[in-house]
């Protein structure tokens, strides 16, 4: 087995003596005084040149021109093929080109707007794989008459990360100051399928999420069972009514047993 050798391209001397020639071309579609020196010539193939100049428009610094020109074999005059423009070292790029799809965010749909999902998303499945809870649905609404696709195993696995470590999960600072769980409150209302253990609906309207989808073990203040703690109040000083009797210092009682000592010691009989 023998390699292949690539023969390296031979630069064409009429071409690459065609320097004004491709200056002209640029200079045709540019404002005056955009077209640098001269940066040098690349050989794109047999009788194929492509020559560089400089891009003076301070909008693309470090950009260049490049012109490709050519002459036909057995031709003596030499012809612009193309005139483009394009970045050189140090160039100001854009930024890398994201698809629509994945630069939308919650939010961005407005009224009127159109989202399409394409025929492979995988956050969706056909729609005869949906089941019910109890049992299968007649192959799904007498096959062909149900929903076209249904919610994939991926697509609701993101879901439930999303939900659970957004806004209505447990780890945000208004489920932590909750007296308890959603789970247990009154106002919560279980979805129904493989969610029903983890997620539901708040249907309070004087909570924060009020309509919206909220983990079982997220929570708010506005919890059924939350009691109603009773102001404390600071105790005060009695009031006492003087008015009506004195205040005096307690005096020390006689002392009773002494005095009844004294009597029984003495003798009948005498005066």
């Amino acid at each position: 087995m023998s390699r292949t050798r690539s023969r390296a391209a031979v630069l064409d001397q009429a071409c690459v003596a065609a320097v004004d020639l491709a200056r002209a071309a640029v200079e045709e579609n540019v404002k005056p005084g955009e077209v640098g020196e001269h940066l040098g010539v690349e050989g794109e193939g047999d009788r194929v040149v492509t020559h560089y100049f400089a891009c003076l428009d301070r909008a693309y610094r470090g950009w260049r021109w490049a012109v490709t020109v050519a002459r036909a074999s057995r031709a003596r005059n030499v012809t612009v093929s193309e005139v483009v423009l394009l970045p050189g070292a140090g160039a100001l790029m854009p930024p890398q080109w994201v698809p629509w799809s994945e630069r939308l965010r919650p939010g961005d749909l407005g009224v009127g707007d159109l989202l399409p999902t394409s025929d492979d998303d995988d956050r969706l499945a056909p729609g005869f794989t949906e089941t019910d809870d109890d049992s299968d649905h007649q192959m799904i609404f007498e096959y062909g008459l149900g929903r076209a696709r249904v919610l994939s195993p991926i697509g609701r696995d993101r879901a439930v990360r999303r939900w659970h470590s957004g806004e209505s999960g447990p780890h945000t600072p208004l489920a932590h100051a909750a007296p308890a769980q959603c789970s247990t409150c009154g106002f919560y209302w279980p979805l129904a399928g493989a969610l029903r253990t983890g997620f539901g609906v708040c249907a309070n309207e004087y909570a924060p999420d009020d309509g919206r989808v909220v983990a079982a073990d997220h929570g708010c203040g506005a919890h059924s069972e939350a009691a109603v703690l009773p102001h404390q109040v600071e105790p005060t000083a009695p009031i006492l009514d003087d008015l009506s009797y004195d205040t005096a210092e307690n005096a020390s009682e006689p002392d009773l047993a002494g005095s009844v000592d004294d009597t029984a010691s003495e003798p009948l009989g005498h005066s």
